[in-house]
């Protein structure tokens, strides 16, 4: 029996949330927005979630990323920052 291990590597993509939070701050920064004006815009009572997402804590849902990207006047893509990551795969 052949013990050969099969080696091939594949990348996965995975959320880099330190960076997209910076990737939001600087984006809402460049529209000329402040936390306050989001926060309205999402119908948020306080604005602990942007700042949330801004510190890379937490990710917006789907919903409020389509809503982001939106209000920012940027693809979803342009807002998401991929960091990849190898595995080995047979």
């Amino acid at each position: 029996m052949n013990s050969t291990k099969c080696r091939q590597t594949v990348y996965l993509p995975m959320i880099d949330m330190a960076a997209t939070g910076r990737n939001i701050a600087r984006l809402r920064r460049e529209a000329g927005l402040t936390v306050r004006q989001m926060q309205d815009v999402f119908g948020f009572s306080t604005p602990q979630a942007i700042y949330k997402w801004q510190r890379g804590e937490a990710l917006p849902t789907l919903d409020n990323m389509t809503v982001l990207s939106r209000t920012l006047g940027v693809l979803m893509e342009e807002i998401i920052v991929y960091q990849s990551t190898e595995k080995e795969a047979c």
